[in-house]
């Protein structure tokens, strides 16, 4: 990205996120499509809501990863309790006597009073299952940052597609607005004509009627531009009561040319080459394979869990009647403990992350293809995109010439207006049909830009 355009979109992120609002309605934004795709990258929803579940997966991790610590817990407690003798399952007798010393019927002793003051670690020495299911944690949680570039795609990918709509209503509407000061002009020579006697009252109802008609349209452009405005500003994440302007116009994006890009699309093999370049750059793909290299993580955590465990565990504290006479007791001991069955749960969870992992490789191979379908058919769409814009431009052009020769010929009085109002309907439909194809060649270099996984690098 360039320095330029990284400031321009930290501009934008503090304009939207730290400035009030009415310093934003003094000052409004000013957005072109690279800007908006990368805005709307960094601060859509889908984006957000990604990001926290990245966080929770981390989470996920450290759990994992803590079951390979020790583990240390101290106590104090001081209690009293009563006893039955007849439930220690012997007896002691007098040596001199021979009579017991306790009821063999059991008497109760007690109540004993016990203070205990007590820590106790217990920690995993060899422990490769659990070792193994903190690397698929640390797998997963890649899958799931991997995510996180997918939503940045695909919400750059509808900012853009939204940018252009808008651009194309702001085009609609100059569009709409020179044809109103044409039919406006139009009006006023009749009128002067009418006025010197060489017109007729028909004339001027007729460019009366092509104003009305022409202001409705300008009506409904504007509606356009600012409902698209709107959903611009939904899409980048941008105050929907903020003003906004695009900073690229339709007409001005870059273009490129057709024939260049029919060739690209007839040569065959380095087509293919540029679909196989392409592809190693969308996210949905590393995404999909992250998460296929986190499920045969998890399977082999499971397997690792037929490895024996290796604990320790200590247990220190003193004892004692009260708090004047407290000894020091312990325990410790080494484990090795082997799971040896368990009912075959672990076979069922491990053909399950194996299934699991079969089916993201399905996916991931039907993936590819798909991808490679997507960038083919927008280069293909691009030229023709293209093709047809040079088209549309020397209609255009024709129009224009059209309408000039017909007023010309009105203003001269050799022929009515109806010669120049269906000169004017033809060149509605001209710039009509120019607006529909710059906005549909600028949707055609945005769905490339998604195929090849590169719609945040928009110019």
């Amino acid at each position: 990205m360039k320095p330029s355009v990284s400031l321009s979109v930290a501009t934008l992120l503090f304009v939207a996120a730290g400035m009030p609002l009415a310093a934003q309605a003094r000052q409004p934004v000013v957005l072109t499509l690279g800007q908006a795709a990368r805005l709307a990258a960094e601060q859509s929803g889908g984006v957000a809501v990604a990001r926290t579940r990245v966080a929770q997966s981390e989470a996920r991790a450290l759990q994992r990863r803590g079951a390979l610590i020790p583990d240390l817990a101290a106590g104090v407690a001081q209690s009293e309790r009563t006893l039955n003798s007849a439930t220690f399952g012997f007896s002691f007798a007098n040596p001199v006597t021979g009579q017991p010393l306790l009821r063999p019927d059991g008497e109760l002793i007690g109540p004993v009073p016990t203070v205990d003051l007590r820590y106790r670690v217990q920690a995993p020495l060899v422990d490769l299952g659990r070792f193994a299911s903190w690397r698929a944690a640390q797998a997963a949680t890649g899958a799931v940052s991997a995510e996180v570039e997918v939503q940045a795609d695909a919400a750059a990918a509808v900012a853009a597609a939204v940018y252009v709509r808008a651009a194309r209503a702001d085009a609609q509407v100059e569009a709409r607005v020179a044809d109103s000061v044409l039919a406006a002009d139009l009006l006023r020579i009749a009128r002067d004509q009418l006025a010197a006697g060489v017109g007729i009252a028909l004339d001027v109802t007729r460019a009366q009627s092509q104003l009305a008609a022409v202001r409705a349209q300008l009506i409904v452009a504007r509606n356009e531009r600012d409902r698209t405005v709107l959903e611009l500003k939904r899409a980048t994440g941008l105050p929907l009561d903020g003003r906004l302007t695009l900073g690229d116009s339709l007409a001005g994006l870059p273009r490129e040319d057709g024939a260049v890009l029919r060739a690209m699309t007839a040569d065959e093999p380095a087509l293919a080459a540029s679909v196989r370049e392409a592809l190693s750059g969308r996210a949905d793909l590393r995404a999909l394979g992250a998460q296929e290299r986190a499920q045969r993580e998890a399977a082999r955590a499971i397997r690792w869990e037929r490895t024996p465990q290796l604990g320790l565990v200590v247990d220190h504290g003193v004892l004692g009647r009260n708090w004047e006479r407290l000894l020091p007791t312990y325990s410790w001991g080494v484990q090795l403990s082997v799971g040896l069955f368990d009912g075959f749960r672990r076979e069922a969870r491990l053909e399950e992350q194996v299934a699991l992992a079969r089916e993201t490789d399905t996916r991931l191979r039907d993936l590819r293809e798909q991808g490679a379908l997507e960038v083919r058919a927008a280069l293909l769409d691009l030229a023709s995109a293209a093709e047809q814009l040079d088209a549309v431009q020397e209609r255009l052009a024709l129009a224009e010439q059209e309408v000039q020769q017909a007023r010309d010929r009105f203003e001269a009085g050799v022929a009515g207006n109806g010669d120049v109002i269906a000169a004017l309907l033809s060149l509605n439909q001209a710039r009509t049909l120019r607006i529909d194809a710059l906005a549909a060649y600028q949707q055609a270099r945005v769905n490339r830009s998604k195929a090849i996984g590169s719609i945040r690098q928009l110019q």
